[in-house]
């Protein structure tokens, strides 16, 4: 579920706004021009956006900055599944897909001889959805396979993936919602007239081509959601929520009738209509210079001709004056949703809305989270704020602990909200919210991806801008009574609607059926005039910038304790770990103790009061326990930097065993357990695990059921207070300087005593691969998801660079070998990936990975598609240069800043390796030809022996066809979990 995310604030005006709101207008529309172009901003803006309306209508919104050498674009369209035609749901969402498919100048061989040949399907595909007559249906479907096998010769398939690859683009994607489809792209700044080139041309004219077996894909999408009981709670929802609305009318992903019976003149006039430049944005943020960038995106989009676009019309939704409930029906946990209904995003109700959420629900010291998930008296619980344009939700989720009714659930999650309507919170609390967003929007405007996405959202939403990055400021006039007053005008114990999520089979469920599908040609190593044209435009070359390890990381001594630190040079903001060479390999009840830590207390302070102190300052803590690894983090701001280290210090060494919270947190952690056996990707993790390490192995490295019920508090509690004693080094990453912070910073362990012993486990050992085998867990569902899995050779540097390649050029992305032929070619899934994993550490091994999730009618051909390609590496020229040109434009353009240098450094450390190997692939990648990836390939994945770890339903996947995959063992449970 995508949420409106909040405006971005800058540090220095953290605390001082406090009150000042009245007295003076911060944040106002102001007008200038630069170069000849006129464009409005927000005073005080901290993303120092511009904001540009083009001639013909388009929105251009650019927000500078220099951080990194790289652009974070996103061009959006006003429309999304809320206009999709009401006859041909679904529409805006397989169009999003098309509009990777090219245009007559790019994605053909011979448009002369495409152009016909997709004017027969266009016919075929109308007949095909004005026929009733299943037989008549069918004869109509193979003609469009026939034919557009045909028309597939004289395409490109993925050609806007290669144009984008050849950038060294990342995270090439795109989204529809509701009210809105996004283009996403992330370029190093130096490509910047190749985007604009592509861009506008894919915008120009869109050429449907290779329609079926992307339909198929949807039709893939489609499969998955009705197998997600998440998605289609949140569907029902909706539906019940929005009755006059297309946000419940209408999914986004469209009806199963709607989407086996498409028209692509219906696409066409729906991009005819909303796809025009003042009903678009180009919205960038990043390392460029404003005044140059607009007159390129002008330059680029001009061409684009203005039209009217229909405005949405709704009847207003009739009050709920009474529950209205929804059931739905799956294989996993039960929990549910309750929404009450708000004012859209533009409203001055769905910004009071966003303070009431966090009122209920922080993460840290809300309503909820004290007196429900503090107190475990849920096993998870939350209220947050979904805010559309039209109207918004508050939707609380609510999940049952052991032996819980959901209607139980419902009831606390009531009285929750009568606490509030009853003032039941601290004053306090609000300004504590305050400062807290004002911290995180600190962390969002480091980020590129942060600033545009913000941006984007206030555009697709119609929000003013200077509003929304007034909404902090206009919070400080905000009293108690007023969060009282609006929760009693929209929250009683009728107006909401509840969607129960409870176990059973879902016999409404109908899915869309495999249609036949001749795979089509994919032509790798074809490329269009268009794309040589992109390629030839000249770009300013990007030096890349390696870590030095001895520079960028400050080592220093905290009496006998080893630090390492970065210094922020940008910020107030901190983070520091306490990191220990231990994990739950040497002791299963680390990770326990680690979850019980949350719920516990000193003998002056309760849990409460800890999470209330933290979140008055600002400040974080977590604990987490990695198998090898574990650490004691705190984060926050520079000024509490002393406050947080004392607390978190205090409730390490003090904590106390309280018993309730034990029984309790016991009592959640049988659920939890018994929870994850019904989530698909959990039992999938487990059988990786399975493959990895054999019977026993990380994964269910735990407690049986009945040594959990013999576990003592007190066991628990003496680990946590061990932590403090025991041998650490400190990561720091914040503005202090290396003399400045031992100087400051108090030693974890207070006394002259030894450090406690850290007693080793015996590790787990990572089999050799010598045979086929299954590995198969019944669930109910219609898809299978099936992962290959095969232990490598041990680490060796050498090889990066060769593995870094491959990975690119077989199965890392859309354009990739894998990619296009699994999905591409033969439409057998949504989703398959193919990957040389390496490992965390030197002694470790290799591993090497595939993955295709597909439905259960397709699995043989999925497997032979698959084991095809991990048998023979098809040669293409084109595709390897294109994996080249990515894998160091991507390099050249990547910069490892703020903590991710000290996590670079470490990993560095475990594999053995004293320098940046990127610098060595950046190297050694240009110099590396098809044979060397063959090479590599024959002697890691060809005809080689694999564990298939396979998810699905039994019914649908007979053992006689997994035998013939290999040896089959069906671990239970039990075996798969430990427990």
């Amino acid at each position: 579920m995508r949420k409106i995310f909040r405006a971005t604030i800058l540090s220095s005006l953290l605390f001082i706004w406090v009150g000042s709101f009245a007295q003076e207008k911060k944040y106002e529309w102001k007008e200038a021009s630069d170069d000849g172009y006129t464009y409005r901003y927000v005073t005080n803006d901290p993303t120092q956006a511009r904001f540009y309306k083009l001639r013909n209508g388009l929105t251009v919104i650019l927000s500078p900055s220099k951080k990194q050498p790289r652009i974070q674009t996103y061009v959006a369209t006003k429309a999304g599944s809320k206009t999709d035609p009401k006859d041909h749901t679904g529409l805006a969402h397989y169009l999003e897909h098309m509009l990777f498919k090219g245009t007559d100048q790019f994605g053909s061989l011979d448009w002369a001889k495409e152009k016909p040949l997709l004017d027969q399907i266009d016919a075929l595909y109308e007949q095909y959805n004005s026929t009733a007559d299943e037989a008549r249906r069918k004869d109509i479907y193979k003609q469009i396979d026939s034919v557009s096998g045909e028309a597939a010769k004289y395409a490109i398939p993925n050609e806007y993936d290669k144009l984008m690859s050849n950038m060294g683009s990342e995270g090439t994607n795109a989204f529809t919602s509701f009210e809105q489809t996004v283009y996403i792209e992330n370029i190093p700044n130096n490509v910047i007239d190749k985007y604009l080139a592509v861009q506008a041309e894919r915008f120009r004219a869109p050429v449907l081509r290779l329609f079926h077996t992307e339909l198929e894909a949807v039709y893939e999408e489609k499969n998955m959601g009705l197998d997600n009981d998440g998605r289609k709670a949140v569907e029902a929802m909706f539906e019940a929520s929005f009755p006059n609305n297309n946000y419940g009318k209408q999914t986004v992903i469209g009806t199963v009738e709607h989407l086996k019976n498409p028209s692509l003149q219906a696409i066409r006039t729906y991009y005819d209509t909303y796809y025009v430049p003042n009903n678009m944005g180009v919205i960038m943020s990043g390392d460029f210079d404003p005044a140059e960038m607009i007159k390129k995106i002008d330059r680029a989009f001009a061409y684009m001709q203005p039209k009217a676009v229909p405005a949405y019309d709704f009847d207003k939704e009739n009050e709920i004056n009474e529950p209205i409930v929804r059931e739905i029906k799956g294989p996993t946990a039960e929990f549910l949703f309750m929404g009450f209904r708000f004012p859209g995003a533009g409203s001055e109700d769905a910004q009071m809305l966003k303070l009431m959420a966090n009122i209920l629900t922080n993460g840290s010291a809300g309503l909820i989270d004290l007196d429900l998930v503090k107190s475990q008296k849920l096993l998870g619980a939350a209220a947050f704020p979904y805010v559309l344009k039209d109207y918004s939700l508050l939707i609380l989720q609510g999940n049952p602990s052991q032996g819980q009714s959901l209607e139980q659930v419902r009831d606390l999650l009531l009285g929750q909200l009568k606490k509030l309507r009853s003032g039941e919170f601290s004053e306090d609390l609000i300004t504590a919210i305050i400062n807290n967003q004002r911290k995180d929007q600190i962390s969002l405007n480091e980020s590129y991806q942060g600033r545009a996405e913000e941006l984007m959202s206030a555009f697709t939403s119609d929000v003013d801008w200077a509003r929304e990055i007034g909404y902090l400021d206009r919070l400080t006039t905000i009293k108690k009574k007023d969060v009282v007053d609006f929760a009693n005008k929209y929250l009683n114990d009728n107006n909401y609607v509840v969607v129960y999520k409870r176990q059973g089979v879902d016999s409404d469920v109908v899915k869309v059926e495999k249609p036949a599908i001749t795979p089509v040609t994919v032509n790798r190593d074809s490329q269009s005039d268009f794309l040589k044209s992109v390629n030839a435009l000249p770009e300013t070359e990007i030096s890349p910038v390696w870590l030095d390890f001895e520079k960028d990381v400050a080592k220093g001594k905290l009496h006998d304790t080893e630090v390492l630190a970065v210094q922020n040079k940008d910020n107030a903001l901190f983070s520091l770990s306490y990191q220990y060479s231990l994990g739950k390999w040497d002791n299963k009840l680390l990770p326990l103790a680690v979850a019980y830590f949350e719920f516990l207390g000193t003998k002056d302070k309760s849990s409460e009061t800890f999470s209330k102190e933290f979140y008055q300052l600002a400040s974080t803590f977590s604990v987490s326990a990695g198998n090898e690894e574990t650490r004691v983090s705190i984060s926050g701001l520079d000024e509490n930097f002393e406050k947080t280290v004392v607390l978190i210090q205090d409730l390490l060494r003090n904590c106390v065993v309280d018993e309730d919270a034990f029984q309790a947190y016991l009592s959640r952690l049988k659920k939890a357990r018994s929870n994850a056996k019904e989530n698909k990707e959990n039992i999938l993790d487990g059988l990786k695990a399975y493959a990895k390490y054999g019977p026993k192995n990380p994964f269910n490295n735990t407690f049986s059921d009945e040594e959990l019920h013999n576990l003592k508090a007190a066991d628990l509690v003496n680990i946590l207070h061990d932590l403090s004693r025991t041998k650490h080094n400190i990561l720091y990453y914040g503005p202090r300087e290396m003399k400045k912070l031992t100087a400051g910073l108090p030693p974890l362990k207070a006394d002259k005593n030894p450090y406690v012993e850290v007693k080793r486990g015996p590790g787990f050992k990572e089999l050799s691969t010598t045979e086929n085998e299954v590995l198969f867990a019944h669930y109910d569902m219609k898809q299978a998801e099936v992962f290959w899995s095969r232990n490598s050779e041990l680490y060796n540097p050498a090889h990066t660079p060769v593995i870094s390649l491959f990975n690119n050029y077989f199965g890392g992305g859309m354009g990739s070998i894998v990619f296009q032929t699994i999905r591409e070619s033969k439409a057998l899934a949504y989703s398959t990936y193919a990957f040389f994993g390496q490992p965390q550490k030197k002694e470790n091994h290799y591993v090497v990975g595939a993955y295709i999730g597909t439905q259960s009618d397709k699995f043989k051909e999925a497997i032979d598609g698959m084991n095809e390609l991990l048998n023979v590496l098809p040669e293409s020229p084109l595709a390897l240069e294109t994996a080249k040109v990515s894998l160091l434009k991507s390099l050249a353009s990547e910069r490892i800043t703020n903590a991710g240098i000290l996590n670079s450094y470490l990993a560095s450390k475990r594999l053995g390796n004293t320098s940046d190997i990127r610098k060595a692939v950046y190297e050694e990648a240009p110099k590396l030809q098809y044979a060397d990836l063959e090479a590599f390939h024959q002697r890691e994945f060809s005809n080689k022996p694999y564990v298939y770890c396979i998810v699905g339903d039994k019914e649908s996947l007979p053992d006689q066809e997994l035998e013939k995959i290999g040896k089959l063992k069906k671990p239970s449970l039990k075996e798969i979990f430990g427990y």
